[in-house]
């Protein structure tokens, strides 16, 4: 009996003793009162003998683990909210908070030190290569998205004069198509050329994300190069903004943007609009400036540009419901958008400028979005996106007359003006050229984090063309035998998270199926029924591709990053059908492009010495390319045609290095320098060459100053500072041994510097800003050695309202 006492009551000490001494893990989720996660929040965890500090993740996440069981205190700070503090007990294994921080708009910095990983810090720190570029600054002054992106390191905006022309993007080398453009994760180019980057104001962005080489999965699309989306801001708060700026060349950019909430009911009303309008009258010279005159006389002058103009205007109207029940976000809407643009000339600067010669374009979608976090059980999020209507697209060139850079009538030889025998500007006959597209567009994502290490994510994009070509200055009979153009194209993805080692570890691997179908209708006349017939021809490609992303964190100021994609690039359209007013022809046979593509990078920061505090980032990386999709092979022969092709290139390789430098010293001064070098090599008739018309090395520098309670309390001035150089670099093919007249094509170094100052009054609803670009009035290129704007002065306005 004694013995069964004693036993019973060493059991049950024991028993306690394993009770209290029971470890669990706490999880929190933070967010702010208008649902907006909470990131770089301090929270620090007090109880037990136990005091921890962490800070909150990219989507307002923190944890601690192995703690004992028993209560504790959880005490948050964030600078954009009002102390929180939580009593909670552990008495799981798993147990796990979510609770709000009330906004506020200003928080004393002397109450407590936060300086955590911000959002960008965290995306980069993922195992991508990808830079994040952040807005919030530079969305009140006057620059434009292509701008903001041209700073970013391996970043090149290849540009086909002033606002509104041609854009392609470069990253690492690889450009036009090989880079998708998204909003939101929905490819930009949905919404019809008169929507592109430059008319989506900065005070609309959040951030954008650039991806190189290697593409997540949640970004469903064949974007072989790599990707830029463009993140909105998705807050449910009211607000409006707005902004005008004027400027050289009759530049005149005007939005808005504003957001009304019901706090009751949740009813959300969203709208967005803006307008630009510029002459692009700037001055160009070069080899194709001249004047024509008597005999065939040319006289290399500085003219104008004076057939260039653009305007263009869009909005988007959103209703819908944010923060319910049943939905996050649940939104139903319409987006429209037009724009005019004239053309100066074809895809190279002639010496036989265009005159009234221009494109019209329209868009109009209706679109549905819905987000859900944790639909019927916490950790698995829903998100659809829908978009469908129509696109139109007019070339306008019906004039015959002949003119010249002077802006003046051309002359022939015998000193007579002289109109061109085709009857138009651009080679072919006058045309008035319509390009119809129903377009359709369905984005779905659904994942499901199992635990906070693992995570599965699946997406599928579909996207539809149905194109019909008609001219109005052609017959009903021609306009009869005009075929149609569809486009069907789907591409499934799926991933898989994982982290581990304490977060230290995060790993993305990812698949991905592509499958594309295109259909082509001709009408002809049967020789036999004598009736009228159709000729159909079909293709359907399908292939897939896979990659990962990894990082490690060998210390907490030091991680790898490396990552691989076997990437597939389908022909867009555009390449397949043609487009008549960016002097493109059909190419029905070109091929997809596929490229192996590896980065290995490092990321050595934030080091913080007092109030000084700098990263520095390294990517290596490789391109392996097969049937490269890219513009003609240029050589002296067809260096001045008017119109461009679309063709498989061969195969290449593009290998090279980038670098990055930020410094800041006390949330005053920001300084940041990167440079990209790299090659671009492909095989071309059996003979290895340098792809022709691409920039292989670019470096900028940023530098930007804040004045505080400068002229009134509370305000800010802000001075600003960017340098672009690119290095010489030619648009045709080394012409072999002899290279005599080489310099003729070649594009020789450019350094463009930029100067901006803004002021922000005490209330910070009125902002006031200047620009100087280009300050020196360097001559600057792109595309094909077309000139772009010389300096340029720019004022523009803000007026904010965030509290209704």
């Amino acid at each position: 009996m004694p013995f069964s006492k004693s036993f019973l009551t060493l059991l049950f000490v024991l028993i306690s003793y394993l009770n209290f001494s029971q470890n669990g893990h706490l999880y929190g989720e933070i967010t702010f009162n208008n649902n907006e996660p909470v990131l770089g929040a301090q929270v620090t965890l007090i109880g037990n003998s136990v005091r921890r500090i962490t800070s909150s993740g990219v989507n307002g996440e923190f944890v601690f683990k192995n703690l004992p069981y028993g209560k504790y205190t959880i005490k948050t700070h964030s600078l954009e909210a009002k102390p929180h503090t939580l009593e909670t007990e552990i008495s799981s294994i798993e147990h796990a908070v979510k609770y709000e921080l009330e906004i506020t708009a200003f928080q004393d910095l002397d109450e407590v030190y936060l300086r955590s990983k911000t959002q960008k810090e965290r995306i980069e720190d993922e195992g991508f290569a990808v830079n994040v570029i952040e807005t919030k600054e530079v969305s009140q002054r006057n620059i434009q998205t292509n701008e903001l992106l041209n700073t970013a390191v391996g970043v090149k905006i290849r540009q086909n004069g002033g606002l509104g022309s041609h854009v392609e993007y470069s990253l690492n080398g690889l450009s036009g198509s090989a880079v998708r453009i998204f909003i939101d994760g929905i490819p930009i180019s949905v919404y019809g050329s008169s929507f592109n980057l430059n008319s989506i104001p900065p005070a609309m962005i959040k951030r954008i994300e650039v991806y190189k080489g290697v593409v997540p999965g949640y970004l469903a699309d064949d974007a072989l190069g790599g990707a830029i989306n463009v993140v909105l801001h998705q807050g449910t708060k009211s607000n409006f903004n707005t902004a005008v700026s004027f400027g050289s060349f009759n530049t005149i950019q005007a939005n808005f943007n504003g957001l009304y909430r019901f706090e009751k009911s949740g009813f959300t009303v969203k709208a967005s609009g803006f307008n630009n309008y510029s002459d692009n009258n700037y001055k160009v010279w070069g080899r194709s400036v001249v004047d024509k005159g008597l005999g065939g006389v040319q006289t290399p002058i500085v003219a104008r540009r004076f057939n260039d103009a653009y305007r263009s205007t869009g909005g988007m109207l959103e209703v819908g419901y944010t923060n319910v029940s049943w939905a996050d976000q649940f939104f139903i809407g319409i987006t429209g958008s037009d724009d005019y643009k004239e053309v100066q000339h074809g895809a190279f600067m002639t010496t036989t400028p265009y005159k009234d010669r221009f494109l019209e374009s329209d868009a109009l979608l209706a679109n549905v979005r819905y987000l859900k976090k944790d639909l019927f059980t916490k950790g698995l999020d829903v998100n659809l996106t829908g978009l469908y209507g129509n696109r139109n697209r007019i070339v306008n060139d019906t004039v015959a007359k002949a003119y010249s850079w002077t802006g003046k009538r051309a002359i022939d030889y015998k000193g007579d003006v002289y109109e061109y025998a085709w009857g138009s500007q651009q080679e072919g006959g006058p045309t008035l050229a319509t390009i119809n597209r129903n377009v359709a567009s369905i984005r779905t994502g659904v994942s499901y984090a199992i635990n906070r290490q693992h995570k599965f994510i699946f997406n599928h994009f579909y996207n539809r063309i149905d194109r019909e070509d008609s001219d109005e200055l052609k017959s009903l009979l021609e306009n009869t035998f005009v075929g149609t153009r569809d486009l069907h194209k789907n591409i499934f993805s799926f991933t898989y998270e994982l982290q581990a080692f304490d977060n230290k570890l995060k790993a993305n691997i990812f698949g991905k199926y592509y499958q594309q179908k295109t259909i082509n209708i001709d009408p002809y006349v049967d020789s036999t029924t004598k009736q009228v017939e159709e000729e159909i021809t079909k293709a359907n490609t399908k292939d897939h591709g896979y990659g990962f992303a990894m990082s490690y964190a060998i210390l907490p100021t030091i991680s790898l990053l490396t990552s691989a994609e076997k990437a597939i690039r389908l022909p867009n359209e555009t390449e397949i059908f043609g487009n008549d007013g960016d002097n493109v022809i059909a190419n029905p046979s070109i091929k997809p492009e596929q490229s192996n593509n590896f980065n290995l990078g490092f990321r050595f920061g934030a080091f913080r010495l007092k109030k000084h505090e700098f990263t520095i980032s390294t990517n290596l990386f490789t391109r392996n390319i097969t049937d490269r999709i890219g513009l003609p092979i240029e050589t002296s022969m067809n260096v001045n045609s008017e119109t461009i092709l679309y063709e498989n290139q061969g195969s290449g390789t593009s290998k090279g290095f980038e670098a990055q430098l930020d410094y800041s010293f006390n949330n005053n001064l920001r300084c940041n320098f990167n440079v990209s070098k790299f090659e671009l090599k492909i095989i071309n008739g059996g003979v290895e060459i340098d792809v022709p018309n691409t920039p292989f090395s670019t470096m900028n520098a940023s530098l930007n100053y804040g004045f505080n309670n400068l002229f009134q309390n509370k305000s800010r001035l802000n001075l600003f500072y960017t340098a672009y150089f690119t290095g010489e670099f030619s648009y045709i093919v080394p012409q072999g041994s002899n290279t005599v007249g080489d310099d003729f094509f070649k594009v020789p170094e450019q350094l463009a510097q930029d100067f901006g100052i803004n002021y922000a009054f005490p209330n910070n609803k009125v902002v006031v800003s200047f620009d100087i670009k280009n300050i020196f009035d360097k001559p600057v290129y792109d595309n094909l050695s077309i000139q772009k704007p010389g300096r340029a002065f720019y004022l523009k306005l803000n007026y904010f309202i965030n509290k209704f």
